[in-house]
C-alpha cells in the first residue's frame, strides 16, 4: 500500500510538473517564468580585487570606450558617458558590446548602482551583462545586474542570476553608491554542423568575492517571454545592456578579460 501511495504521489507531482512546464512554454505573459521564492540568504562581500592580469584583455582602462561599439548602429562607437576612471549608461542609446568576440574565458567587471536610485524591483538601477551576444535585440546570455540591497524583485531575475533561468546561491549586493565587482568564468556552447547542440554552456560568477552561480550548466539563451532556447553561433561579443528604466543610470569601471 505505501509503495502504490507514494506512486501515486510521484505521478501527481510529475503530472503537475509538466502542466506547469507546458504552460509557461505556451504562455506570453513574462510573468510565467518569474520566481520569487526561496529568497537568497544575504552574504556579506569583502574588497576590491587588485588590477587586471598581465595577460589581460582590457576593455575598459578608463579612459575611452574604443574597444566598444554600439549594437543599435554596429558601424558607430559606443555613445555612453565616460567620465574620471568609469563609464555611465546613456540612456536611449542603446546597448554596447565588444568589437572583438570572444569563446570561452574569464571576465572581471565592475559596476555601481548610483546612491540616488529611485524606483523598485527591476525598474532599479537595470543593466545586465551578456556573455555572448548574439543579434541587435536581447539575445544572448544575460547574468542580471540591478540594485537587489533591501530591494524585492523574481530571485530568477535579481542580481547574479543567469535571468530567468536560476536563481543565485547568494545575495552579496552591497549598498548603492558602493563599487562592486563581478569574476565570471564562461564556457560557450558548441554547435554540430547542421546546427543542433553539441555541448551546452555553462558559467561560474562572483559577486564581490562571494559564489552566486556555481558551474551552471544553461538550457539556453535568455528570453523575457517563454523558456530558453539555444540558436547556433560562433564566437560573440560581450554586451552591456542599456535597460531603458526611468532610474538613474549605472556605471562601470575595470574591465577586462582572459580568453581561456
Amino acid at each position: 500500500m505505501k509503495k502504490e501511495l507514494l506512486f501515486l504521489i510521484s505521478t501527481a507531482l510529475s503530472v503537475s510538473a509538466f502542466a506547469q512546464d507546458t504552460k509557461m512554454e505556451n504562455s506570453n505573459d513574462p510573468k510565467a517564468t518569474e520566481i520569487w521564492s526561496p529568497e537568497p540568504k544575504v552574504v556579506t562581500s569583502g574588497k576590491l580585487p587588485q588590477d587586471a592580469p598581465s595577460d589581460a584583455i582590457v576593455l575598459f582602462g578608463g579612459r575611452n570606450l574604443d574597444a566598444w561599439h554600439s549594437v543599435n548602429n554596429p558601424a558607430q562607437p559606443a555613445k555612453w558617458t565616460v567620465d574620471d576612471g568609469f563609464f555611465t549608461v546613456k540612456k536611449g542609446t542603446g546597448n554596447i558590446e565588444t568589437n572583438k568576440k570572444f569563446t570561452d574565458y574569464q571576465l572581471h567587471l565592475e559596476w555601481k548602482i548610483p546612491s540616488n536610485i529611485t524606483g523598485e524591483g527591476q525598474a532599479r538601477g537595470n543593466s545586465g551583462v551578456f556573455l555572448a551576444s548574439t543579434g541587435p535585440g536581447d539575445d544572448g546570455y544575460e547574468i542580471q545586474i540591478m540594485d537587489a540591497y533591501n530591494n524585492k524583485t523574481y530571485v530568477n531575475g535579481q542580481t547574479g542570476s543567469v535571468y530567468k533561468q536560476v536563481i543565485p546561491l547568494a545575495n552579496a549586493n552591497k549598498k548603492p553608491g558602493e563599487w562592486q565587482y563581478y569574476d565570471i568564468l564562461w564556457t560557450a556552447p558548441r554547435f554540430n554542423d547542421d546546427g543542433s547542440l553539441k555541448s551546452p554552456a555553462a558559467v561560474t560568477v562572483f559577486l564581490n568575492g562571494v559564489v552566486l552561480e556555481n558551474h551552471f550548466v544553461l538550457t539556453g539563451a535568455t528570453r523575457y517571454i517563454g523558456k530558453p532556447e539555444y540558436k547556433a553561433h560562433g564566437p560573440s561579443s560581450i554586451k552591456l545592456q542599456d535597460h531603458g528604466d526611468p532610474s538613474p543610470a549605472i556605471s562601470f569601471r575595470n574591465i577586462w578579460v582572459r580568453e581561456l
